[in-house]
């Protein structure tokens, strides 16, 4: 299967990152290789393209994307929370830019063998590394009924996971649940019909806060933020895109903190922490989609992109 993928927001991220020809930028999430590319055609042959994905389809498809481009490109076979760990390997100190989409491509939701997708009958994985052990099997079908409702309330914010929880264990119970569309109807079940009259397909919700599990998104995520802030160089800048209000919250929760000059607690009327901003952000709000993405990528409807830049 091609991987395909239709980068977000792509001219706002590469307006946003003030791409300098000679200078080193990371794209932490390099799924179909858009941003890579867009990074890619502002650099000359002295500048610098990290690739880092967790998946190796990602890595092989845009390594042939990409080639046709003079900078140096060095491909990563990571997870961007190593982003430290990566650039000490390299011999690079810092970077001017970086950029994190933590959507889930479009390839791996309409392949069929990842198990991402409630729209596609496939094996429960939802893997974005497949060197990685746990699957979405072994949540369905290992996990206590507690900590499967747990999952799904707080990573998927769902109404009904209570229900579903309980649904999934007890069709367990007669038969090991291997496919994702036993996984859906299932959860079909457990939301009442009328429920499912409105809002968004009833398994949305359960697939995502399995594959935030799974992949352990949320946490690699809060840290890595600072991370990132931590290895750039004075006025480079960091991007990015989240997909849901769980994402978001961390993001912007990371750049406030990142902002902030002084950590004392509100009693104490005079700074003793000397503490200094590590960056500022680039914008109050964060940026969301144009109508006309929207039309064209309806998959870009809940995007936000957030940026801040070193001080």
């Amino acid at each position: 299967m091609e991987f395909k993928h239709t980068s977000v927001m792509f001219n706002e991220v590469i307006d946003n990152l003030l791409i300098k020809p000679n200078g080193i930028y990371v794209d932490g999430t390099l799924g179909g290789g858009g941003h890579s590319a867009g990074i890619c055609e502002q650099l000359d042959e002295s500048g610098t393209l990290i690739a880092i994905d967790r998946d190796t389809d990602a890595i092989n498809a845009s390594k042939s994307k990409l080639q046709r481009y003079v900078c140096d490109k060095k491909y990563v076979h990571s997870n961007y929370c190593n982003i430290k760990k990566v650039l000490r390997e390299l011999g690079i100190k810092e970077i001017q830019g970086a950029v994190l989409d933590l959507g889930v491509s479009s390839y791996q939701l309409d392949n069929e063998k990842r198990g991402f997708s409630y729209m596609k009958e496939a094996p429960l994985d939802m893997r974005m590394d497949q060197s990685d052990e746990l699957t979405a099997h072994n949540i369905i079908n290992d996990y206590t009924e507690e900590d499967i409702y747990q999952i799904i309330k707080t990573y998927g914010e769902e109404k009904w996971a209570s229900r579903i929880a309980n649904f999934i264990v007890q069709a367990r119970e007669k038969t090991s649940i291997n496919t994702t569309t036993q996984l859906v109807d299932i959860i079909k079940s457990a939301i009442p019909a009328s429920a499912r009259r409105t809002g968004p397909h009833p398994a949305k919700r359960t697939f995502q806060a399995i594959r935030i599990e799974v992949n352990n998104e949320l946490q690699l995520l809060k840290d890595s933020v600072n991370d990132f802030i931590d290895v750039l160089s004075y006025g480079g800048r960091l991007c990015i895109i989240t997909f849901h209000s769980l994402e978001d919250r961390i993001v912007k929760r990371c750049f406030n903190d990142a902002v902030k000059s002084c950590t004392c607690p509100p009693e104490i009327p005079i700074c003793v922490c000397g503490g200094k901003a590590k960056g500022k952000k680039v914008t109050s709000k964060p940026i969301i989609p144009t109508e006309d993405e929207i039309d064209n990528n309806p998959r870009s409807r809940s995007a936000k992109l957030r940026v801040i830049e070193k001080v």
